[in-house]
């Protein structure tokens, strides 16, 4: 094997028989073209994705975000997901595309999309206690179903309201359709630079999702009153416990997630699709015809 030998990652769903029968047909295929292939195992080093063009996902968005971390911490390496979940937002290609998709890889035949992510930070009496990142969203919430936590918002250094709630999302506009879209928050098309508050069950007068600019540095503190504890959650994936008085920060990450796109496509086509939306009576002009999970 040479320096210059071409290298990707395939990453498959830990609990799915069917994604792992996938991911040895994919890996055969491109092993036939010349193509090294790793796989993401529970071993597998933080830099499993070094040396690599490309992570290959096969699985839902859960296990895209699996390899998103991998990719991040080898400098990142573009994503590439393969929906074997049901909405699959994050993903580039369905099932059925699987053989056209490898053919996509063997000819390099994507290209790489930048979307923004957020660096979280926590902290206590001073000092940071606990950081990590998202490419979706960072959530705080109640870890106890008995009782509302009280949070305070602040926004660029200066307060903005009191939330006795059941937590926020502090979301990227690739997570406005995950847990942000089911807290009521909006949807923000990918090439918007936007960051996104939503409340969850807030008990207040001005509780209403808001879109703020990506430079935005957002900090939710959990006011000591509280009697319950809260809990922090990046992506749905990494938590942490937040004790009474802990302060949250949000702000953009210098480290955008690389999506690996098969060709162009529209985001409304993609939310038509994932969403299952009813398009009757629309009367405008025809496009050629684009298959669901090619969007943007």
């Amino acid at each position: 094997m040479t320096d210059r030998q071409r290298r990707i990652l395939l990453v498959a769903h830990a609990h799915r028989e069917d994604a792992h029968v996938l991911a040895r047909e994919v890996a055969a295929r491109l092993e036939a073209a010349g193509i090294d292939v790793r796989a993401l195992t529970e071993d597998s080093p933080d830099d499993a994705a070094d040396g690599c063009e490309l992570v290959v996902v096969l699985g839902g968005d859960g296990t895209i975000l699996r390899g998103a971390e991998v990719a991040r911490a080898s400098g990142g390496v573009p994503v590439l997901g393969v929906n074997l979940g049901h909405v699959g937002f994050l993903a580039e290609a369905e099932r059925e595309d699987l053989g056209a998709t490898v053919d996509h890889i063997v000819r390099r035949d994507w290209a790489a999309e930048e979307r923004l992510a957020i660096e979280v930070r926590v902290s206590a009496d001073g000092r940071t206690i606990w950081s990590s990142w998202a490419l979706n969203e960072a959530s705080v919430e109640k870890a106890s179903r008995e009782r509302m936590l009280d949070l305070a918002i602040e926004i660029d250094g200066r307060p903005l309201s009191t939330w006795g709630c059941d937590g926020v999302v502090l979301a990227t506009p690739t997570g406005s359709t995950a847990y942000a879209f089911s807290g009521g928050g909006p949807v923000v098309w990918p090439q918007v630079d936007a960051m996104l508050l939503v409340p969850i069950s807030a008990y207040a007068l001005f509780a209403r999702p808001l879109v703020l600019a990506p430079t935005t540095h957002i900090a939710v503190e959990v006011v000591p009153s509280n009697e319950g504890v809260g809990v922090l959650w990046c992506d749905g994936r990494r938590s942490f416990a937040l004790p009474n008085g802990a302060r949250v920060e949000v702000v953009r990450s210098d480290i955008p997630v690389r999506l690996a796109r098969l060709r162009p496509g529209a985001f409304t086509d993609r939310l038509v699709a994932k969403f299952d939306l009813s398009t009757v009576g629309w009367r405008g002009a025809p496009r050629p015809e684009t298959r669901v999970g090619t969007g943007s």
